[in-house]
């Protein structure tokens, strides 16, 4: 993967917000994505191509006592099945082990088969299932899933 990863600032955003809308629904403004990242204990990353403003991937995630979140992770799909998920997870996993956390959860969509994979292979277990969680219009509810990985029994996740 001939790419980097770096803190997202501001100055990402509009871009983050871009990829979560073609990826996700409803979508996020950039503003909505600035007040996460300035959200005390948050922390973000974007993935680029070396002289390209476009990003690949991004995660948004925040640490309360020690415990991790993953708020959302993304990758364009020009880029999936190039390692660009399994990097974000790393490096937001490394950066909250740093804050002092010993968990990290995140929920996903059960229908989502390839980002249930992704986590299980990371090694995330299974904690529950919310019926019913994702309701869009015009579409059927679809579970979320719960996954928890813990931080001190596994020292990376690469």
């Amino acid at each position: 993967m001939d790419a980097v990863i770096s803190d997202a600032g501001p100055v990402d955003t509009a871009a983050i917000a871009t990829l979560y809308g073609q990826l996700f629904s409803p979508p996020w403004s950039a503003r909505e994505v600035e007040d996460l990242i300035a959200h005390p204990g948050a922390s973000a990353f974007v993935v680029r191509r070396p002289h390209e403003a476009d990003i690949a991937g991004y995660i948004l995630g925040r640490v309360a006592a020690d415990e991790a979140e993953v708020l959302s992770i993304g990758v364009d799909p020009r880029w999936r099945r190039l390692g660009v998920g399994r990097k974000l997870i790393h490096i937001l996993a490394e950066r909250s082990r740093a804050m002092g956390a010993k968990q990290i959860f995140l929920e996903v969509s059960a229908v989502n088969a390839p980002a249930v994979a992704l986590y299980r292979a990371l090694g995330f277990m299974q904690r529950g299932v919310r019926r019913g969680y994702y309701q869009l219009p015009g579409k059927p509810a679809e579970d979320a899933l719960l996954f928890a990985l813990d931080l001190s029994i596994n020292p990376r996740v690469d």
